[in-house]
């Protein structure tokens, strides 16, 4: 790991050196609250969650037993690109995150938007991975599922629909969610993976375990080793995503320049050896079909290895607080980048709409939520039968674009010298993040239904984009452009 890099000022004229109005530089700067420990749960907090709740048992279906081996590839490929954003957002430490690191690099309007499109598709995608995975949890928590019979998918999708539903009320309500509200819900997660650990090694002292299932490499459609493994990291990166959204908090951080670099790597260190302690656990404990087949496979770890203690309804409702705030982050998000880009006229300004009492982009948050249903009718009834795998798959491609752009902004960048101290990654290291994030986005690595799915969602940001640009060449007479940004970010 590289030390913080000193570098010359900015030259003059550039549109990123300090005090140029088209950054939006001379608004006031927020207040540095964020200490090193509350930095480094909150981007625990944002990295655990539905990705290890829910994927476990389908990356064991993909490789069998040695589920941990793509779950540690996963975290290696999101610790180069982690690095790229610490010299990103140590570099610029404006809200915008990957969307001004692409449009600092290359300055293409229409780049920047489809790259902030895929950020917020990405947020649609993980939160309706989530709405489902938590709606399935409320069935295990009440004994629902053989009682409904047939009708269990059904009362699912409605669950998870309602929740969609219930997240926008409680956005249009203006729910600010603070950092010390998202420690309490790290612990809720916390204590759910640490409840699965607990009872992994208790099954495995009272003899009830299977270590050598850890080392059992089977694959699924006769499909070679390399193969099998590559799909099953694609897979497996979903839980591995969120640390890029601790980027937002860079000018709220005390001292980011030297807090920022420890906290992410500290915390993406502390995900990564807990998503490959439980994926070993898993497979111990629970048969690997059995693991496979199941919709809450971390629950029937809990079952397995600790029947005599009636726990599981507990950790069911554990999971229910686990994935309920990825859901409220991630549509947050999303209304907020709606609302910021129609404010700079590369959206349709009917996105720009404010709750007057409540001052929330209620027409943002409506839009967003309409994607979010349609995308979960879509994919559940017509697209794929395992909508979880699917969504979260949708949800790695995007943002593993993304991280590949951003591995390449860095290099770029290296001649853009700013007057601060920052963190340099090593230049191998980005070129390394950029190779590997695009190689687990191809064919070989991703099914053509996450394909269909983010280019669906790509194409809705598109026709909005030429609709903008069409009202803003023949009505306005302006180009359709990025005014401001560093500004995406901002509420």
């Amino acid at each position: 790991m590289s030390e913080p890099h000193e570098t010359a000022p900015t030259a003059a004229g550039d549109p990123g050196a300090a005090g140029d109005p088209s950054t939006g530089s001379d608004q006031p700067e927020l207040k540095k609250a964020i200490t090193p420990k509350l930095l480094l749960l909150f981007i625990v907090g944002d990295i655990l969650g539905t990705g290890v709740y829910s994927l476990t048992g389908k990356v064991a279906g993909e490789v069998g037993g040695a589920g941990w081996l793509p779950i540690l590839i996963a975290f290696a490929v999101a610790m180069v690109s982690a690095l790229s954003y610490v010299e990103m957002v140590t570099k610029y430490p404006q809200a915008a995150g990957a969307a001004l690191y692409v449009h600092k690099a290359f300055g293409i309007h229409f780049l920047t938007f489809m790259v902030t499109f895929a950020v917020l598709s990405s947020g649609i995608t993980s939160a309706s991975t989530s709405a489902i995975f938590l709606a399935e949890n409320v069935l295990k928590a009440f004994s629902l599922e053989e009682p409904l019979g047939d009708a269990a998918g059904m009362v699912t999708t409605t669950i998870a629909l309602a929740f969609l539903v219930l997240v926008a009320l409680i956005n249009l309500r203006g729910v600010s969610e603070s950092v010390k509200a998202n420690v309490v819900l790290t612990f809720i997660e916390l204590s759910g993976l640490a409840l699965v650990i607990i009872v992994g090694f208790f099954a495995i002292g009272e003899g009830k375990a299977d270590l050598s299932r850890v080392v059992l490499f089977e694959t699924q459609d006769e499909k070679g080793m390399f193969m099998a493994i590559i799909g099953a990291t694609a897979l497996a990166f979903f839980s591995m995503v969120g640390f890029e959204d601790s980027v937002n908090m860079a000018e709220e951080t005390v001292d980011p320049v030297k807090n920022f670099p420890r906290a992410l790597i500290t915390g993406l260190s502390i995900t990564g050896v807990i998503y490959v302690l439980i994926s070993i656990l898993a497979v111990a404990v629970v048969p690997i079909g059995q693991l496979t087949e199941s919709t809450t496979p971390l629950l029937e770890v809990v079952k397995e290895g600790a029947p005599a203690i009636p726990i599981d309804t507990i950790f069911a409702f554990i999971s229910i607080f686990a994935v309920a705030n990825t859901v409220l982050i991630n549509m947050m998000m999303a209304s907020r980048l709606l609302y910021g880009m129609a404010k700079q006229a590369v959206l349709p300004g009917f996105l720009r709409g404010v709750l007057k009492g409540r001052r929330t982009p209620w027409a943002g948050i409506v839009f967003s939520t309409v994607l979010a249903v349609a995308l979960v009718l879509s994919v559940r009834y017509v697209l794929a039968e395992d909508t979880i795998a699917a969504l979260g798959g949708t949800t790695a491609l995007l943002l593993l674009t993304v991280f590949g752009l951003v591995n390449i902004s860095v290099l770029v960048l290296r001649k853009d010298k700013v007057d601060v101290r920052h963190f340099r990654t090593p230049t191998a290291l980005a070129v390394i993040g950029a190779i590997t994030s695009f190689a687990l986005v191809s064919p070989i690595a991703q099914p053509t239904q996450n394909y269909v799915i983010a280019g669906g969602l790509l194409l809705v940001g598109l026709a909005l984009y030429v609709i903008t640009w069409f009202y803003n060449s023949a009505v306005r007479a302006r180009r359709t452009r990025f005014r401001h940004p560093d500004d995406l970010g901002r509420d």
